[in-house]
């Protein structure tokens, strides 16, 4: 038996993610989403929603600057990518309080930051204003990698060991192992 519960965003399993920028006078920040998902395979793009009804110095840098990177944490960095979220760029500037280093994208101008494993740089393709959020759309025109969580070339899941975020419960989680291949397990049922 199915029941109603209360209305809520959302999306299981949600990627923690964090997105990052310069401002408009050059200083990088940076704060983790839970609102964040592919949307095109051509181009390649990703969609991130920032919350707009409040001061978000990241959401501002990027509506300036009209680029950004995105980066997949590990769970190893999860009290950092927490932080990310909960502190305010207009109060600290969060990369140096936690240690973490930065440089500039290959082709976008925006910060890749250093200790996340895998980030991707895009342009910003489009701004929509949904609700309590702005939700833009990236192009992604390059992934940056470290070799550490790659195989046969290939960005590995389980090498990344990403963090995933429940909305309902707030909490982190690790995902799990690899139950079926993609494409594959479901032509059982095109007999």
């Amino acid at each position: 038996m199915k029941i109603n519960v209360k209305n809520h965003t959302m999306m299981y399993p949600a990627p923690a993610v964090v997105a990052s920028a310069y401002d408009e006078d050059g200083n990088a920040d940076a704060c983790t989403l839970a609102f964040a998902t592919m949307c095109s395979h051509h181009p390649p793009a990703v969609m991130i929603a920032i919350n707009s009804t409040l001061k978000r110095k990241t959401l501002k840098s990027i509506l300036h600057s009209k680029e950004f990177c995105l980066a997949y944490p590990s769970v190893e960095h999860v009290a950092e990518v927490d932080y990310l979220g909960i502190e305010s760029g207009y109060k600290e500037d969060k990369l140096a309080k936690i240690g973490f280093t930065h440089q500039r994208g290959e082709k976008v101008n925006a910060p890749i930051i250093n200790e996340f494993k895998v980030s991707v740089e895009c342009r910003v393709m489009h701004i929509a204003e949904v609700g309590s959020h702005t939700q833009i759309t990236g192009e992604i025109v390059n992934v940056q990698s470290d070799e550490d969580v790659m195989t046969n070339n290939k960005i590995d899941f389980l090498k990344l060991d990403p963090l995933a975020y429940d909305d309902i419960t707030h909490s982190y989680y690790r995902t799990g192992e690899k139950i079926a291949d993609a494409f594959k397990v479901g032509l059982k049922f095109r007999k």
